[in-house]
């Protein structure tokens, strides 16, 4: 149970409120001055319940140093001479309330709870934002390759990253819109901040309110505790919309709404809550066409689109191939712990030739596959035209002569099968399983048998 520390020099009071506390199952700490307030209220407990007139140091010193220190423990209020304009200094110093003495009993257990929530929830969110923030900064890939179109979109992210100017990226699926959103993070004057990634067309539409703007306990059936929207999460730092296109139009009312008020409410709630997010969007759709058929609000993509980034597809730019694939079988070798090999000049040109509808998320499973069922320290042409053969049935078919027995041939094959569609989808599992006619379930288990992982 949470433990309260009842910082009060009056014996009675102290042993009023402990006796309800303990009732109600709370471990119970006291403190009969201001100096041995500040000492425990600072070592771990999760409330306090602060007298403002005590010995030593009363209790707006203590309030204002718990929250100099930055302690993150709720604090309340009690006090037997209280004025509103105590109350008002106790909240501006982040006092969660304040009671008058003697508490009715009932009013402190409500505001003792409200309280405990308010600090887990304060908790969790900072865990969140910290996990955010430490996936978001740690090993950021390179925007590779050489050729004019990327050379134009890093001195775009470079111009642009540090401004406040929302971004809109577009390009087909697999092409690197995710890659360039986080560079723009990390340049961004924000990149001390969270980085939280939403991909829209995953969610499916009655959730996306709730996984943006959060919800309150109670807010509809399954809601059993209060929970931080992704808006909230991004506070202080970068909010990346992938896929908004796939955004129902509700959802979008409503995320236009928090881009002109800089505000959300939680679903089921019922208060106005400040964010401070950049707000950096990607789509594969021509959202011009979806506006035009009444599927995307014109004022949020005006909204959106202060700035434009196109990634092109690699049939645009194969020059990058190289580059990018030497750069992804090193990166492959590293996380695996496999030992060096590298490709022939002309397996990289065999590369070079193919289309790579799925793009450079296509092109890293190639390099992938390539590196574990070719021999030897290098990967050659004949590795590329047995292995790879993107669409042209080379790619399971050059799996014959590399296996004797029937069942490892077809899971090989099936797992090629499944790659191949996952990429034309976006890896969007429920698309996928549509199209290749079978449950998502049975798709997921398959995910799992073959040992199938969406590439970083």
């Amino acid at each position: 149970m949470p433990t309260v520390l009842i910082a009060d020099d009056e014996p009675a009071i102290r042993r009023v409120l402990r006796e309800i506390l303990e009732f109600e199952g709370y471990t119970v700490l006291e403190a009969v001055d201001g100096d041995e307030a500040f000492d425990k209220g600072r070592s771990g407990v999760d409330l306090v319940l602060l007298d403002i007139k005590m010995p030593k140091r009363d209790g707006m010193e203590v309030l204002k140093a718990l929250h100099d220190i930055e302690a993150g423990v709720p604090v309340v209020m009690i006090s037997g001479h209280g004025t509103v304009e105590t109350a008002v200094e106790a909240t501006q110093l982040g006092a969660v309330d304040f009671l008058e003495k003697p508490p009715d009993m009932n009013r402190l257990l409500v505001t003792v709870r409200g309280a405990l929530d308010r600090g887990q929830l304060k908790a969790e969110n900072t865990r969140l934002r910290q996990v955010v923030k430490d996936t978001s900064t740690s090993d950021l890939t390179p925007i590779v390759g050489d050729s004019p179109a990327i050379g134009r979109i890093k001195q775009t992210v470079e111009r642009v990253a540090p401004s406040e100017a929302r971004v809109l990226i577009t390009g087909e699926a697999g092409t690197g819109k995710e890659l360039v959103a986080r560079h723009l993070h990390a340049q961004s004057s924000r990149a001390d901040g969270p980085l939280v990634e939403v991909n829209c067309a995953a969610i499916p539409s009655e959730l996306i309110e709730s996984e943006l703007f959060g919800h309150e306990k109670g807010a509809f059936t399954g809601a059993t505790k209060q929970r931080i929207g992704k808006f909230e999460q991004a506070d202080g730092g970068t909010l990346f919309l992938d896929e908004i296109g796939d955004m129902s139009l509700d959802a979008q009312a409503k995320v236009l709404r928090a881009l002109q008020e800089s505000r959300i409410t939680r679903v089921g709630g019922d208060r106005a809550i400040s964010v401070d997010v950049r707000v950096v969007a990607a789509t594969n759709r021509d959202l011009l066409a979806q506006v035009d058929a009444k599927l995307f609000r014109e004022d949020l993509y005006h909204r959106l689109s202060v700035i434009l980034i196109h990634v092109p597809p690699l049939r645009e730019r194969r020059g990058d191939i190289p580059d990018i694939a030497g750069y992804v079988l090193g990166q492959v070798m590293r996380r695996n712990g496999m030992s060096d090999k590298r490709f022939a000049d002309a397996a990289l040109e065999r590369l070079r030739d193919y289309d790579w509808r799925g793009n450079v998320r296509e092109l890293r499973n190639v390099v992938e596959r390539l590196l574990i069922l070719s021999d030897g320290d290098e990967i050659t042409t004949a590795d590329v035209e047995r292995f790879v053969m993107p669409g042209r049935g080379g790619g399971a078919a050059g799996l014959i002569d590399r296996y004797d027995m029937l069942f490892e041939f077809r899971d090989q094959a099936e797992k090629l099968f499944i790659e191949r569609k996952l990429d034309e989808n976006d890896w969007n599992v429920s698309a996928t399983a549509e199209k290749i006619g079978i449950q998502r379930s049975h798709l997921y288990n398959k995910l799992k048998d073959l040992a199938i992982e969406r590439p970083e």
